[in-house]
């Protein structure tokens, strides 16, 4: 995975895209693990915010009439946002909510 294409967000920052009539539900790595917690599937991470993969699907059908493209689900405080089709629109939809900054290194 190019520098381009990486994201650091918070865990409770889900990254869901719509293709067809599916939602895939995005599974990235660990950045920072600061106290060596072990790293939870899906389910059981959406089940520590009190919510389910199907719940935050329903929430994203609401917006945009589920178009095709990139979501993103805060989990913690229930909030969704359609980014747009492209990988870059999921960057610039974090920098929004005033997650991340441009690469100084990256042109």
């Amino acid at each position: 995975m190019s520098a381009n294409a990486t994201i650091v967000y918070p865990v409770y920052y889900r990254l869901i895209v719509r293709r067809n009539k599916s939602w895939y539900f995005t599974k990235g790595e660990p950045f920072v693990n600061l106290f060596n917690v072990p790293w939870l599937e899906q389910e059981d991470l959406f089940s520590l915010f009190d919510i389910s993969m199907k719940q935050v699907a329903n929430e994203l059908r609401c917006i945009n009439g589920g178009k095709q493209g990139y979501y993103i689900a805060n989990i913690l405080d229930k909030k969704y946002y359609y980014c747009g089709s492209e990988w870059q629109d999921v960057k610039n939809k974090l920098r929004e909510l005033g997650i991340g900054k441009d690469n100084p290194i990256v042109k």
